[in-house]
């Protein structure tokens, strides 16, 4: 009887610990058409739900410095991204997520990207500004 008791504990305990965790849910983002290829724009949530089990490089476009989201790799103004490409992965396939205040510096910063062969771009939509409306915090 007690083994049976012991069982049935074990089969309670395996399918608790099963229940309790949440499915990855798949960012597919909005596909947005430049010259020379398209990047990814993902709403605050999305990147939330990313950065979960971050498997990108977060990289901060904006200038001058208006604070960081947690998780942020490197600062690079969008303005100086041609110049500053040794900061960046040389696997040009590498998964790349740009942000800045409104979401217009991170734009041009992708755009740029992908005029220069970088494929797997995505971008904040609506930055620092949309994160924060959404109940997120920014790092001072």
């Amino acid at each position: 009887m007690r083994k049976y008791l012991l069982f049935i504990l074990l089969i309670f305990f395996v399918t608790s610990a099963c229940a309790s965790q949440t499915p990855t849910e798949t960012i597919t983002g909005a596909s947005v058409s430049v010259d020379g290829g398209s990047y990814l724009n993902v709403t605050s949530s999305e990147l939330n739900t990313m950065l979960v089990n971050k498997d990108f490089v977060f990289v901060n476009v904006h200038i001058p410095f208006a604070g960081n989201i947690a998780g942020t790799d490197l600062s690079i103004p969008y303005d100086q991204i041609e110049q500053k490409l040794a900061k960046l992965p040389t696997d040009k396939n590498t998964k790349i997520v740009l942000y800045c205040r409104s979401g217009h510096m991170s734009a041009i910063s992708a755009e740029s990207l992908v005029k220069m062969g970088y494929s797997n771009l995505w971008n904040l939509d609506g930055g620092m500004v949309a994160w924060e409306q959404a109940g997120y915090e920014i790092l001072k």
